[in-house]
């Protein structure tokens, strides 16, 4: 059983725990039952002891005395109807009566009342002794004193008779060695303002057990079904939440452990759940489709570098072996100039994929936040008209609206986008040519635009443009100047803000590129 499991049961058994404590305030039931039962008990002794002292005395006037054989009759009569055991005691606290003695022929029978047919069924009868072992150690003791039976009793046996032959009116409680309780109380029976006897009426807590015992089996029925369900309930959301949590773990342990490509795994699809389970399943599916992605494109890019580097380290060893074995001086200068223009593109090429390596680093750590885009534009174009030659291009920044231009980015990113795609249309415009950096806003983006005077782009490559190391650049240019890294990077950024790059053909009757960026507000 999984941790999470053993949570969900321990916090649903909650229910079936308050059940339990209702099972043992139950006791207290019981004890408030006693004190009920002794109060009707002592008003049932009063009732029988006042029509005794009024019907069963003798006719003396200045000494009346209780009358044995009147007092037997009306005793037998008056407790016929209760399950109360009376016992009359005389003055001398000999006893002339007893409820359960019936005289048959002279001799005394005594009476006593059979237990029920046991008509339950063998559950039931297992919950029975299951509630017996279960009262039996949790059940409040009272630590009474033990209720014996004599043969002949006498009414200096019960302290509470006795205190009835002093007119005190006293109840008492006992143990009885099955477990249940025998109720006593006994009353002065009075005639003309004279104590002439003691009543003593017991009955045992049978009724009151049985009346507490079916409460509590009831309790312990429904703490049965209450258990069931919360197992079962406990069982079910864990096949819902814990198993699928578990098969994810799972998968996501097989990923981590996996050595080389891990496209050929997955994770289980829960995003058909409409709960946490399934945002959890489409969450970690898309990190690791972005991890595959994103092991590919590391994969690619180790090739793309090797494939770059051996291009120059081929062509200076080859330039270094021919000048190992020739002698002619101008040959040697041209190789000598060949292997500084390899050392030199190598260079760019080292200096160029440090940064693109470093970028997602710097994005990861790099805080979002709302930049002008117009004076961000305008920084750079007043750094690039500074410094190009009276022969150069010229470049303009127009703003379609009047400012602030607010987008969310990274400035200093930002600031590499705008110069790498100012490089590229300084690379491809003609001498004297133009450069338009364009702002304007758009419902939900700002919009900003680099457009030269170039040859354009040919329509195949208006995407392939943006991969690493491509290489189609003016034919004027010295080679190696460039790496084929800036519009990767440009668009590595833009798109880890949520915005978009591409570029187009000019078409305002004018040639060239136009490369458009669109950042969300």
């Amino acid at each position: 059983m999984s941790p999470l499991t053993r949570r969900i049961l321990l916090i649903n058994l909650g229910a079936p725990i308050a059940l339990v404590l209702a099972f043992f305030y139950l006791d207290q039931f019981r004890l408030s039952l006693i004190d009920t039962r002794l109060t009707a008990l002592r008003y049932e002794a009063g009732l029988i002891a006042g029509a005794l002292g009024e019907s069963a005395i003798s006719p003396s006037e200045f000494s009346p005395t209780l009358e044995p054989e009147l007092a037997r009759q009306l005793l037998r009569r008056l407790s016929a109807q209760s399950s109360a055991r009376s016992r009359l005691f005389d003055a001398d606290g000999e006893m002339i009566a007893d409820s359960r003695l019936l005289l048959a022929a002279g001799r005394g029978v005594v009476t006593r009342q059979l237990p029920p047919p046991n008509i339950d069924t063998p559950w039931e009868q297992a919950l029975i002794r299951l509630y017996d072992e279960i009262n039996a150690l949790f059940m409040t003791t009272l630590n009474l004193p033990k209720y014996v039976e004599l043969p002949f009793t006498h009414a200096n046996d019960y302290p509470e008779a006795r205190g009835a032959l002093i007119g005190e009116e006293n109840e008492q409680l006992r143990d009885l060695p099955d477990g249940r309780i025998m109720l006593s109380v006994a009353v002065p029976v009075q005639g003309l303002r004279k104590v002439l006897g003691a009543l003593l009426l017991n009955v045992d807590s049978a009724e009151l057990d049985a009346r507490v015992r079916e409460e509590r089996l009831g309790v312990l029925k429904v703490f049965a079904a209450v258990l069931g369900f919360t197992v079962l309930a406990s069982l079910y959301l864990a096949g819902v939440i814990v198993r699928p949590i578990h098969r994810l773990a799972e998968a996501a342990e097989r990923i981590r452990a996996a050595k080389g490509r891990i496209a050929h795994l997955s994770l289980p699809d829960y995003s058909h759940r409409e709960d946490e389970i399934g945002d959890l399943s489409s969450v970690l599916r898309a990190m690791t489709s972005a991890l595959s992605q994103r092991l590919d494109a590391i994969e690619r890019f180790a090739a793309d570098v090797s494939h770059e580097i051996k291009n120059p380290l081929t062509s200076l060893r080859s330039a270094m072996e021919t000048f190992l074995r020739t002698e002619k001086p101008e040959l040697r200068a041209r190789l000598l100039a060949v292997m500084q223009d390899d050392v030199r593109r190598m260079d760019r090429l080292i200096t160029d994929i440090s940064g693109a390596s470093r970028l997602d680093a710097e994005l990861a750590r790099s805080e979002a936040r709302p930049l002008d885009i117009a004076a961000m534009l305008q920084s750079v174009v007043e750094t690039y008209t500074a410094r190009l030659s009276e022969t150069g291009p010229k470049i303009e920044l127009r703003c379609i609206e009047p400012g602030p231009y607010l987008a969310i980015g990274f400035e200093g990113q930002l600031g590499q986008v705008v110069r790498n795609l100012i490089d590229n249309a300084i690379s491809f415009s003609p001498p004297n040519g133009s450069i338009v950096v364009t702002v304007k806003r758009e419902p939900r983006h700002v919009m900003f635009s680099v457009a030269d005077e170039g040859p354009g782009i040919p329509a195949d490559n208006l995407e392939s443009i943006f991969e690493r190391f491509y290489s189609e650049r003016p034919a004027s240019e010295a080679f190696g100047l460039h790496s084929g890294l800036g519009l990767s990077i440009a668009r590595q950024v833009v798109q880890s803000l949520g915005g978009d790059i591409h570029a187009e053909n000019r078409d305002d009757g004018r040639t060239g590129a136009r490369f458009m960026v669109r950042l969300p507000l």
